[in-house]
């Protein structure tokens, strides 16, 4: 459950400091390509340094070839911006699915237990030599859910939040390519 927590606050952090844009980038990216200060462009999108700035980027490094082959390398790099957005998570999903998984195994292990000492007390059967294992069972079955239903949680908020960041790559992007297909004043 340590592991889920810091996969939760480094993602956490790191996938909110990605959605953080300025609105005004589009715009700022236009007038420098209209402008035909195409270098200015490219430094802007290094000062800004989010994922889609850095896709930004890269299709103006391409403008000249064909529109396929700048939207190819755009999407290429939104891929890798992706990939490092989501690092970290099939850690998260195996912690949700494999903490209860590991409970219902201390409550098999435990069932044993409690079986196993009352197959052993022979007519001698108490109350308190199934309690331990009975305690056994229980206190797995309940840490397992506890830490699973937590890492469930943890996951699906930083995927909620990957795909806001990947929202906004897609409306960058969008506009980027509005941007080269616009006719010609």
């Amino acid at each position: 459950s340590v592991l889920c927590f810091y996969i939760l606050f480094e993602r956490n952090y790191v996938i909110r400091k990605a959605g953080k844009e300025d609105p005004q980038f589009m715009d700022k990216i236009k007038d420098y390509i209209l402008g035909g200060e195409l270098k200015a462009a490219i430094a802007y999108c290094r000062s800004v340094d989010t994922p889609s700035a850095r896709m930004i980027e890269k299709g103006i490094s391409r403008l000249g070839r064909p529109v396929n082959d700048v939207q190819a390398a755009i999407e290429n790099v939104g891929n890798i911006e992706v990939a490092k957005l989501e690092k970290g998570m099939t850690i998260m999903a195996t912690i949700s699915g494999g903490a209860p998984m590991l409970g219902f195994l201390g409550t098999v292990t435990g069932m044993v237990r409690a079986f196993w000492q009352m197959a052993n007390a022979g007519n001698n059967i108490d109350i308190t030599l199934l309690s331990g294992g009975i305690y056994e069972a229980m206190i797995t079955t309940v840490g397992g859910l506890i830490v699973g239903i937590i890492a469930m949680f943890a996951y699906n908020y930083l995927v909620t939040l990957i795909d806001g960041v990947v929202n906004k790559m897609e409306a960058k992007t969008m506009a980027f390519m509005d941007l080269l297909n616009e006719p010609a004043k």
